[in-house]
């Protein structure tokens, strides 16, 4: 049986991933194909546990080794339990965030650096790479507003806070933007750049576009 293909979407909080991943699979669907959708933090048992501790805003004081190093074992977690069985068995894979988003927060947001980001992937998730990113940045301005838009509506309906990272100043928010740029610019074969205050059938085309090309290359393997 050949490997399910594995597809990340990335991008500032607000910029639409949630939206555009569950298009996606109903587009992949609708086309019989076999598709698993997931979530980091979170997606797994612990993962959720881990997700909690680290988006509460009642998390203070969190050191960004130890941020860092949680969101490492939450990934750790969903490979072994949810992402490798599901391409083994054949099934694509839709996982809203991955190392990217890692190196973005923590390399870029936290100032930790590219490299220990990159080693420890290599070192904790074997280096696993995604076969296709599609990266969304719509304007800066708009993607901070409707996170923490977002984030004010969920706790008043839940009650759950998941806004610490949203609590950061825009500067934090920029070192984001800009190591999101450099990892765009580095991983060219792999990450498709959407940008732009597109609306969400616009971003749709161009996620379509990208995935139905990786595919063909996809099938050609097979």
């Amino acid at each position: 049986m050949p490997r399910g293909l594995f597809i990340t979407l990335e991008g500032l909080d607000g910029s639409g991933k949630t939206t555009q991943i569950k298009r996606l699979a109903a587009w992949m669907s609708r086309r019989g194909l076999p598709v698993a959708q997931t979530r980091q933090p979170g997606g797994t048992g612990l993962g959720d546990h881990i997700r909690a501790i680290l988006l509460d805003s009642r998390s203070t004081d969190v050191a960004p080794m130890a941020e860092m190093a949680l969101m490492f074992a939450d990934r750790a977690q969903a490979i072994a339990e949810v992402i490798r069985p599901a391409l083994d068995a054949g099934t694509m894979v839709l996982c809203d965030r991955f190392t990217d988003s890692t190196e973005a927060y923590q390399g870029g947001g936290r100032q930790l650096g590219s490299e220990v980001v990159l080693e420890l992937h290599r070192l904790i998730c074997g280096n696993l790479q995604p076969d296709l990113t599609l990266l969304l940045l719509p304007g800066f301005e708009v993607s901070l507003a409707r996170a923490r838009r977002r984030n004010d509506r969920v706790e008043q309906q839940t009650g759950a806070s998941e806004g610490r990272f949203e609590q950061e100043q825009d500067d934090f928010y920029h070192r984001v933007w800009q190591k999101y740029r450099e990892i765009a610019a580095r991983d060219t074969g792999r990450v498709v750049l959407i940008e732009g205050d597109l609306t969400i059938d616009d971003v749709h085309e161009q996620i379509v576009e990208a995935v139905a090309e990786r595919l063909v290359l996809f099938d050609q393997k097979a």
